[in-house]
């Protein structure tokens, strides 16, 4: 019963450390990543559809991304799309596709990417705190219920520490490369 609790918890914790994970990919590093724009949804036929999924979304080097609608009508709601999402620069529509030509990060902007690094961080250890409750809940149901002891309680609570632990610092240690890779010029 005990090892059920710890693979949920687990289960929970590594649900988790993707979220971080997809929570970066938000932040601009030196280079530039398509997924800048996976927020940006565009009117298609009436209905409010991923640019990904009505576009061929590249980087064409470290400080440009292309965009070439599927449909050469889209052009202007891509371009108005991406103009309301304001992810601060302005899209260049040539007649083919559009351009989004992102400047060199200044050191307050990277400072500022860092600082939003470990807010991302910080919520996904309240995140672990709130399955390591969770779990310990469950444990104490168990010991109430009669179904365990009072030491199994105890050493499955030390248990369920021992796993919050450890992904708080799997949290710090992601956090902290993120930091690095995102103050280096």
């Amino acid at each position: 019963m005990l090892n059920e609790i710890y693979k949920k918890q687990k289960e929970h914790s590594d649900k988790c450390i993707e979220g971080l994970k997809r929570d970066f990919t938000t932040l601009r590093t030196g280079k530039v990543n398509i997924s800048i724009v996976d927020n940006i949804y565009v009117d298609y036929y009436g209905s409010q559809t991923p640019l990904n999924q009505v576009a061929t979304v590249l980087t064409s080097d470290a400080s440009t991304i292309s965009i070439t609608p599927w449909e050469k009508p889209m052009l202007k709601t891509i371009t108005a799309a991406i103009s309301a999402a304001n992810i601060g620069v302005n899209p260049n529509n040539d007649g083919e596709s559009v351009k989004l030509f992102f400047p060199p990060m200044t050191v307050e902007q990277r400072q500022e990417n860092a600082k939003h690094a470990k807010a991302f961080g910080e919520k996904a250890k309240v995140s672990i705190r709130n399955i390591r409750k969770d779990a310990n809940d469950e444990v104490k149901k168990l010991e109430k219920d009669k179904t365990i002891t009072e030491d199994e309680s105890k050493k499955g609570q030390d248990e369920v520490q021992k796993i919050t632990d450890s992904y708080t610092s799997k949290i710090d240690s992601l956090v902290k490369e993120k930091e690095n890779e995102l103050l280096k010029v």
